[in-house]
């Protein structure tokens, strides 16, 4: 059965017309929520008021965020928890994905399941199992460590009481790196052995056969071969660390804990706007955040690029 003449589409229009629900979609909730932010960063406004209660105030916000002693500490908090829970994941993915890639062949696709498996878990789920793990009292890792406190010769570097993870300020923070680290280092381990898979094994055969040994192999066939998922790794690290939000929020109850030492930057915001209703400050921090990501996303691309190569 023919469509009639009116209903057909024409070559020219059909790849716009099947495009056109996922352009729809993006504009709705992807492109407007960005340019009513950025229109927002230049504007005074408090939500109940309704939309007419706008003024606009130029680059007061700016100034504001850039005064702000609170935004900074959040920036400092983020930076702290994205360095410590950035940093091992790829130093420990990388040789544990060594290790997986040449000790595992049939039970390889389970142990990365496994590996994996916190990635795809409810953060939700998981920050609730670990306030039960830091409690002060009844918490498992304290108890973990109270056992190894009575070994002979370790004693003397661990704690001699229950440590106060989630009220203490000096402890929130490795806390909170700690649940990030185990969280997301199984997915770095995927992203590095997919890469390890395209590395030729000719190249091992003939660094074998010159005698280089597998300490010599690792430093100068794989970490090279693996440079650039290593970039890939370290941006979407750079990008997740400084955007963190779920992991503190659960852990802190949405304040940022004692003396705000879990707020990150993105809690502050959510708080800048929702508890204290000014959305205006918080869209001009937000594109505040945009900028030192795209900032640092562009430092990874310098340091990564081959040498001799321009930015």
């Amino acid at each position: 059965m023919k469509l009639p003449p009116v209903l057909r589409l024409s070559p020219e229009w059909a790849p716009y017309v099947l495009l056109s629900p996922f352009l729809i979609l993006f504009l709705v909730f992807g492109g407007f929520p960005l340019a009513f932010s950025l229109f927002l960063a230049f504007q005074t406004w408090e939500p109940t008021s309704g939309l007419g209660a706008m003024e606009y105030v130029g680059l007061d916000n700016y100034a504001f965020a850039l005064r702000d002693e609170w935004f900074w500490k959040s920036l400092k908090n983020t930076a702290w928890l994205a360095v410590a829970s950035g940093v091992p994941q790829h130093l420990v993915a990388i040789p544990l994905a060594v290790f997986i890639h040449t000790s595992f062949k049939k039970l390889r696709n389970g142990v990365v399941g496994a590996y994996f498996m916190p990635y795809i878990t409810s953060t939700v789920a998981i920050a609730i199992l670990f306030s039960s793990l830091f409690s002060t009292d009844y918490g498992l890792i304290n108890v973990f460590l109270q056992a190894l406190a009575q070994v002979p010769g370790l004693g003397w570097f661990l704690p001699a009481n229950p440590v106060d993870w989630l009220n203490d300020p000096d402890n929130i923070k490795p806390a909170i790196s700690m649940i990030v680290f185990w969280r997301y280092v199984g997915f770095n381990v995927v992203l590095y052995l997919a890469a390890l898979q395209t590395i030729p094994g000719d190249i091992y055969e003939a660094a074998t056969m010159d005698g280089a040994g597998r300490l010599q192999q690792f430093f100068h066939i794989t970490l090279p071969g693996l440079k650039p998922m290593i970039f890939f790794g370290v941006t979407l690290s750079v990008i997740g660390g400084l955007q963190l939000f779920e992991e503190p929020f659960i852990l802190t109850g949405g304040r940022g804990g004692t003396d705000q030492s879990g707020m990150t930057t993105a809690i502050y915001l959510y708080r800048m706007a929702f508890d204290f209703n000014d959305f205006g400050a918080a869209s001009a921090m937000s594109w505040l955040l945009f900028i030192l990501v795209a900032a640092l996303t562009w430092v990874t691309h310098v340091a990564f690029r081959p040498r001799g190569a321009s930015a």
